[in-house]
């Protein structure tokens, strides 16, 4: 029989997967197919500098965001994406229109 052994490795792989899921949101019907996708670029230079105050945590910012750019044109002109569909791809990447200001 199939049957006890089916139901003994759908309750490990609930097992193991709980941790996870009790970290996660619950699901959506538009997000239940969708892959993760990691901090943007403009995420991660607020996170890394959220701990800073005043023109510190502005040139710091800053800086971090224009790193951000050039390392997403690099990977622009690497791929040879050019014209508007670069100017899209480069904003995409970064994580923004680039209009937020601290």
């Amino acid at each position: 029989m199939r049957l006890p052994s089916a139901i003994v490795a759908a309750s490990l792989a609930c097992l193991v997967m709980t941790p996870v899921l009790a970290q996660a949101p619950a699901p959506t019907a538009s997000s239940a197919a969708a892959v993760p996708v990691p901090a943007s670029k403009r995420v991660t230079c607020l996170a890394t500098t959220a701990s800073l105050k005043g023109q510190d945590k502005r040139d710091q910012l800053q800086l971090c965001l224009a790193q951000a750019r050039l390392d997403c044109l690099k990977q622009a002109i690497d791929q040879k994406i050019v014209g508007e569909s670069r100017k899209g791809y480069i904003k995409t990447c970064v994580g923004g229109d680039g209009t937020e200001h601290q």
